[in-house]
């Protein structure tokens, strides 16, 4: 998924090995019997919002969307069988109100809502499950999160195209649905909260074929109203929606093909409540200047890391004492104050938002004096020649430049290597090609929350492989099986263990030293003075950027 901020893109990109980078489950053992969010008691019904963006949607197709402008679009207007309480990351049911999970934790039976509607009028069965599976699995769906789905029985047949129907998946009744696993899988229900698996209507597939994105029909508490291409998408309100009470909004306009700097001037006039594409970087010191503007900023973490690799296989990175050397070098706050102070410091790979953050983790302060003694002590009392990766958007080789300057304060002369980011990328997943790349642009939000999602493929030994995404060749084969342990956990009285488990294994790969976590972004969304609702729906970790469901205005009449 694309980042929030400007300053970096996410490459968020599992589609390349997404089988083998399973994710922890958050309670995730056991759905609550209740949702555990409490509505609103100030909020008010009906009024409508714009919201502004400057590219056009590319689709609503839950099972083809995959990026930050359409990840929450599609969340209002679908659901799934799980899903998370607003504004935070914490699981909840969906549309399965219950389930049931197996003593060997590998096959799960999920009990639907009984009167859910589609928004054709049809009520969904445990048969729509089945088949929105099928499809998001099935290769000629041509779905980047067909891999989340791996865990489930039958699915290798299907990718490789000799069965239509995941084996694993059964329905027992109308409102019943059984998934087993071919493995314990502690994300599981994690992934059936993601984008990709919302259930869909078979028919209103078969009607629309390919253009089903742009003719989208779900549960969600949206439906698509207009879609002038270019111009606005407008979301109208469900009436039917199955919990009770909401969407607050009677409807929501997406304007389309609004620079950022226009639409924050509409903001400021009122003409817009929520500028999409968040605040201009030129503009965002004048913004938090003034205190009127301020007022109505919004800032909140996100599951973000950006980072610097180092090739473990390259000399003379092949030597954890020049790893340390570097990760003393880097003056992580200089970095964050260039990018206007939209970051964290980092010091771990995970981001403070991410269950199994060690909180009590102090990393590698930086230390010019020591990271000299570090590389004297590695044999380069004089530093040594290397090439800094990066991609050639601003501020990404600003940014290298900061650390190229930190890196000759200890010696190290860094050529940089200003390229497109499918060339970064393409470097990074040759074995001998590059020695440092500073991740941004390609930097890492996690696709759900969970301290796995952080590692199978940036930093296990099923990343370290030609074309992969693990860029520093990093392969430690006793915490890939300490990280496969920890992800056969399902027993909800076993999730906090699971969390130290995944703690200790972060700390143990700072340890060797691999990479170099620089921030962890903030997100920051604006926001007009009608708009109500806690902070924490305009910073929504799971609904990016926006909850729109829970969101409403206040000038009601």
């Amino acid at each position: 998924m694309k980042a929030w901020l400007t300053t970096t893109v996410a490459a968020s990109a599992l589609g390349l090995m997404l089988a083998a980078a399973p994710a922890m489950a958050q309670d995730a053992a056991s759905a609550p019997a209740a949702d555990a969010y409490t509505p609103d008691p100030d909020a008010k019904e009906g009024g409508a919002i714009v919201i502004t963006y400057k590219d056009d949607v590319a689709t609503l197709d839950p099972a083809i969307g995959y990026d930050w402008q359409n990840w929450s679009m599609i969340k209002s207007l679908f659901d799934g069988l799980m899903d998370y309480v607003p504004g935070t990351t914490e699981l909840r049911p969906g549309l399965a109100e219950s389930h049931e999970i197996s003593e060997d934790g590998q096959t799960f039976t999920f009990k639907l809502r009984p009167g859910v509607q589609f928004h054709n009028g049809r009520e969904m069965t445990a048969e729509d499950v089945k088949f929105s599976l099928d499809r998001v699995t099935n290769p000629a769906t041509q779905s980047p999160g067909a891999g989340f789905f791996g865990m489930i029985e039958g699915y290798d047949a299907v990718a490789a195209g000799e069965a239509d129907s995941l084996s694993g998946v059964t329905v027992v009744d109308p409102t019943t649905v059984e998934i087993k696993l071919s493995r314990p899988d502690a994300t599981f229900l994690h992934v059936m909260a993601l984008n990709f698996a919302s259930v869909v209507p078979q028919e209103a597939v078969a009607e629309h074929g390919a253009d089903f994105g742009k003719n989208p029909v779900g549960t969600g508490a949206f439906k698509l109203g207009e879609w002038a291409l270019g111009q606005r998408v407008v979301f109208t309100k469900n009436e039917d929606y199955w919990r009770d009470g909401l969407p607050y909004l009677d409807q929501i306009t997406f304007e389309i093909g609004q620079e950022p700097i226009v639409a924050l001037l509409r903001l400021q006039s009122g003409e817009v409540d929520i500028p999409g594409d968040g605040i201009p970087p030129a503009k965002f010191q004048e913004v938090m200047a003034d205190p009127e503007q301020k007022a109505r900023v919004v800032e909140g973490g996100q599951l973000q890391t950006g980072y610097i690799t180092m090739n473990v296989t390259m000399p003379p990175f092949d030597q954890k004492e020049v790893r340390e050397a570097v990760n003393m070098a880097i003056n992580k706050d200089r970095v964050v104050q260039m990018i206007n102070n939209r970051a964290l410091p980092a010091n771990q790979p995970l981001p403070p938002s991410m269950p199994g953050y060690d909180e009590g983790y102090d990393g590698y302060a930086y230390d010019v004096d020591a990271a000299k003694a570090k590389l004297a002590e590695a044999g380069f009392p004089d530093g040594f020649d290397t090439e800094l990766f990066v991609m050639n958007t601003d501020p990404n080789p600003r940014i290298a430049q900061a650390i190229q300057q930190d890196l000759s304060q200890i010696g190290i002369r860094a050529e940089i290597q200003s390229l497109a980011q499918a060339n970064v990328i393409a470097a990074g997943g040759e074995k001998d090609a590059a020695p440092m790349i500073w991740s941004g642009g390609m930097a890492w939000i996690a696709d759900f929350p969970d301290p796995s999602n952080f590692y199978g493929p940036i930093l296990g030994c099923a990343g370290a492989v030609p074309g992969g995404w693990n860029w520093s060749w990093y392969c430690n084969e006793d915490l890939d099986k300490r990280a496969a342990e920890a992800d056969s956990i399902v027993d909800p009285a076993r999730q906090e263990e699971r969390a130290e488990m995944w703690s200790k294994i972060y700390t143990d790969i700072m340890a060797d030293a691999p990479w170099v976590p620089v921030f962890n972004e903030q997100r920051f969304t604006m926001k007009s003075p009608r708009m109500g609702g806690a902070d924490n729906l305009y910073v929504d970790p799971v609904h990016i950027p926006i909850n729109y469901d829970y969101v409403y205005v206040n000038d009601v009449q």
